[in-house]
Order: C-alpha cells, then sequence, then structure tokens
C-alpha cells in the first residue's frame, strides 16, 4: 500500500517507521543488541585509530555497514518465520543466505579495522 503522506510529512512518518524497526530489532534480537554495544565501544576507537576526518569515516560505516545487513537479515528471519513455523529447505536457505550476509559485512569490517590497525601500530 502507498503511503497518503507526501513532502516532509512522509519524511516524518518515515522516520517514526525507521525508529520502530530499530527498536523492535533491539527487542528481539540479541546479535543486533551486541553489535550496537560493540560498535558503541568502538567509535571512540576509531577517533584513535583514524587520523583523518575521512579515515574516521570509513572506520565508523563499517560498523554501520554490519547494523545495516543484520537489519535486513533480521527482517527477512521475520518474514520467514510470519509464513510459518515448519521447516522448509527455501526458509532455511533464506535464513543461511542472510546469516552470510551478516558474516561478509564482518569480514569487510574486520579487514578495514585491521588495515588500519597495523598501519597505526607499523608508524
Amino acid at each position: 500500500m502507498k503511503s497518503p503522506h507526501t513532502g516532509l510529512k512522509r519524511v516524518f512518518y518515515a522516520a517514526g517507521y525507521s525508529w520502530k524497526g530499530f527498536k523492535s530489532t533491539w527487542q528481539h534480537e540479541a546479535a543486533f543488541r551486541q553489535e550496537v554495544i560493540l560498535f558503541t565501544l568502538l567509535i571512540p576507537v576509531s577517533f584513535w585509530l583514524g587520523e583523518t576526518a575521512a579515515e574516521r569515516a570509513i572506520l565508523i560505516a563499517v560498523l554501520l555497514i554490519v547494523l545495516l545487513v543484520e537489519l535486513l537479515n533480521s527482517a527477512v528471519e521475520s518474514v520467514v518465520d510470519r509464513i510459518g513455523e515448519e521447516y522448509h529447505k527455501l526458509s532455511g536457505r533464506a535464513k543461511d543466505q542472510g546469516s552470510a550476509a551478516v558474516f561478509l559485512s564482518f569480514l569487510i569490517a574486520i579487514l578495514v579495522w585491521g588495515g588500519f590497525l597495523i598501519s597505526k601500530l607499523m608508524n
């Protein structure tokens, strides 16, 4: 269903829906809570590790990518669970693929942070 809201009113409502999404993911997904806490602790480290604003932005952006992928994975899991609790190979595949996407996003973050850390420690 298309939103009846337009202009700034649409932006306001969209922000509210986004907030609901963050809130429900926080309530129902332990992995998301753990990642938010970990990344909240890492953000100050990014100011030590990155020497320029661009470097700090990269370090923070890769953390946000992990949260983004986790939100999408949680959305896929919610839709699959909505369809039914019984096992189906396609449902299992969808959940596994979402999990693989989260894993790859973590790998990207580890590679970026590791590269910055190695560079910092070598200088």
